[in-house]
């Protein structure tokens, strides 16, 4: 893992072309060399958990914001987020989000706008070569399944943004482990009602018709267009917890 403050590119891996460190984790084809058995990899593993919660720590009351990195900054979706990323910080939020572009870099330009704190957690990806330039402080993971702990540790609540795969991973992650009380449920929103509403029909029409879900699993989620509503959820949550 890798961390910084501010805008860079991200440092080099030193990694075969089109190859992640994921990749190479959980393909069982791959090179049977020591440095690269299973157990070599758990102490990295468990490094990369001690500097995340270390770095983490002593970051405030936070909300993630998720989207799609393929959103343009002409979309309105960006200026969503940029307004939701303002929102938040201007409540007192630090704002957490992927460290990406599109969506992840809107929210983190209005948190930084507003004089708040904006974080970036980034992944190795073979096709994203840095974080935006709208961070305070940053850090670069190699495994998908530790910065996704990261995001559920720090993070009293999820503003959804327009996503797909990764965000719809994040979004149904957070949900399932509300659901069997992994983790204490928090205020899940999903931002952009036309985005957002034939999903929640097909989980209504499918899913909870066929009692595969729960009336109970639909009320963690919260779609709405209004960012006022949304930050409001939050302090809410906040107010209540502490």
């Amino acid at each position: 893992m890798t961390r910084r403050s501010g805008p860079g590119p991200r440092p080099s891996a030193g990694r075969p072309e089109g190859s992640t460190t994921d990749q190479r984790l959980l393909d069982s084809r791959g090179d049977s060399g020591w440095v690269h058995t299973d157990p070599w990899r758990v102490l990295k593993i468990q490094a990369e958990f001690v500097e995340g919660f270390n770095d983490l720590a002593e970051v405030g009351p936070a909300i993630s914001v998720f989207g799609s990195a393929r959103i343009p900054a002409t979309h309105p979706a960006y200026d969503i987020g940029v307004r939701v990323g303002g929102a938040l910080a201007k409540a007192g939020f630090a704002v957490i989000t992927g460290g990406g572009p599109g969506a992840m870099e809107a929210a983190n330009k209005g948190a930084i706008e507003a004089g708040g704190e904006s974080v970036g957690l980034g992944i190795e990806l073979p096709w994203e070569a840095k974080l935006n330039d709208y961070i305070t402080f940053g850090l670069n993971f190699r495994y998908f399944f530790v910065r996704k702990m990261m995001f559920v540790k720090y993070s009293q609540g999820y503003v959804v943004l327009p996503g797909g795969l990764g965000t719809l991973d994040e979004l149904f992650e957070a949900m399932t482990l509300a659901q069997t009380l992994k983790i204490t449920q928090f205020p899940i929103v999903l931002m952009g009602v036309e985005h957002w509403q034939g999903l929640l029909d097909w989980m209504q029409g499918s899913m909870l018709e066929d009692a595969r879900i729960k009336q109970s699993d639909l009320d963690m989620l919260t779609l709405t267009d209004d960012v006022d509503e949304a930050v409001a959820l939050m302090v809410a949550a906040r107010d209540v917890h502490g």
